[in-house]
């Protein structure tokens, strides 16, 4: 039987995470997805590879679950691969995992090892005992006066970064001028931060971070994938040349290039085999040029917004999921690193041109593109629907705009 007619892809969400994952379904086993998510979106609007149904309050454990029991019972003569497109998605089917139906397959780790990974701040606990670099950090539990917020105080000079340690936490107690990062240049503005993150409800740590210098060319994403007995058999490192810079969208990539760098793989190889990890991970990393390290920023219990740039690169994400828990298939190799290079990009090319300021990395990226190596996640040959192409294009076409307001 042709594996379309074995299997069932189910997303939670509707975003570009979303839509890629689907796309790497397709391209795998011409299999088309079911979505879910609270609102419909542009990325899996109209689009020919994913069926969308909008559940407003499937962000809550409960719904989740039955909906997707519904859903698995309506389609009993599938296997049904269950997968979240967000941190909060991702995290509630943790929740979940257990008591879903036998027809499913939800590649996550248990609830207790998320708590240990997901808040920055025990994050760094972790770096710490494994040797892996990040920024200079200090924690604050609540609302501070500038005075405790001095140079002194902190271990390091403004600029400094300003996040809260739980993303999935921080999204749940919305304000006006709400940003995913803050840049504080005085004590003062950092009190002001603060005060606007915990006025608003937020209950957890917000990290204040030493700003490690260079422009968006210094960052890099990296991605693996563990299998269920821990064993990580897929790493993929992207450097990145471009971020959005957008308030919601602050830290979203924008272009990437697939490189490899062993050296700074094997350390991470080592904690998520240590920490008996399973699934997809994703790390932001970016490259201080002050000490020539590589430091790591946040452990992400999911696939990445941008996943595919992993597909594009030849380790498609859908793939390495069907291979292990539906045909129970040996990884060969036992395990890979990405080494070619590969382009992945959601702005247009001349976006590119004027902000990537190394010439060096924009030739690059035009080579790749001029050599067929490049992909932009949301368009795929074969899913041309007007709606949607309409959509797509003016999200695309609307970076002019944003990099030019909002890039500094």
């Amino acid at each position: 039987m042709p594996v379309s007619e074995t299997i069932l892809p189910v997303l939670i969400g509707a975003d570009m995470n979303c839509y890629t994952l689907a796309r790497a379904f397709h391209e795998a086993y011409g299999v088309r997805s079911y979505a879910f998510g609270r609102w419909a979106m542009g990325d899996t609007m109209y689009s020919r590879l994913v069926r969308f149904t909008a559940v407003p309050d499937i962000d809550s454990a409960d719904t989740l679950l039955r909906t997707v029991t519904d859903f698995a019972a309506a389609h009993a003569d599938k296997t049904l691969i269950v997968m979240g497109c967000t941190d909060d998605y991702a995290s509630l089917l943790m929740d979940v995992r257990d008591k879903l139906p036998a027809n499913c397959i939800a590649p996550y780790i248990t609830p207790e090892l998320r708590d240990k990974l997901v808040s920055k701040a025990d994050f760094y606990a972790l770096c710490d005992k494994y040797g892996i670099p990040y920024p200079k950090t200090f924690c604050a539990e609540g609302p501070m006066d500038a005075a405790a917020l001095s140079p002194e105080a902190l271990g390091f000079a403004y600029p400094v970064i300003v996040k809260p340690s739980s993303s999935i936490l921080y999204w749940k107690h919305p304000f006006d001028g709400m940003k995913k990062v803050y840049t504080a240049a005085t004590p003062e503005e950092a009190s002001a931060i603060l005060a606007q993150i915990y006025g608003a409800g937020y209950p957890d740590i917000v990290i204040l971070q030493d700003r490690i210098p260079g422009d968006d060319s210094f960052m890099h994403v990296l991605t693996a994938y563990c299998d269920k007995n821990n064993s990580v058999k897929m790493m993929c490192l992207g450097h990145v040349l471009l971020e959005e810079h957008q308030p919601h969208g602050v830290g979203n990539h924008a272009c990437i290039i697939t490189e490899p760098n062993d050296e700074l793989m094997d350390g991470v190889r080592k904690l998520l085999e240590d920490l008996h990890f399973v699934g997809y991970s994703n790390f932001d990393v970016k490259y201080d040029e002050r000490d020539g390290s590589f430091k790591f920023f946040d452990f992400n219990t999911r696939q990445g917004r941008s996943n595919y740039y992993v597909t594009n690169s030849g380790f498609n994400v859908a793939k390495y999921v069907v291979d292990e828990y539906v045909f129970n298939r040996p990884f060969e190799p036992e395990f890979v690193t990405a080494q070619d290079e590969a382009l992945w990009m959601v702005v247009p090319m001349g976006v590119v041109d004027k902000y990537v300021k190394d010439p060096e990395l924009r030739a690059k990226v035009h080579r790749l593109d001029k050599e067929g190596k490049g992909a932009d996640p949301s368009f795929m040959k074969g899913d041309f629907v007007f709606n949607r192409w309409l959509r797509m294009w003016h999200t695309k076409l609307r970076h002019f705009k944003l990099f030019k307001t909002y890039y500094k």
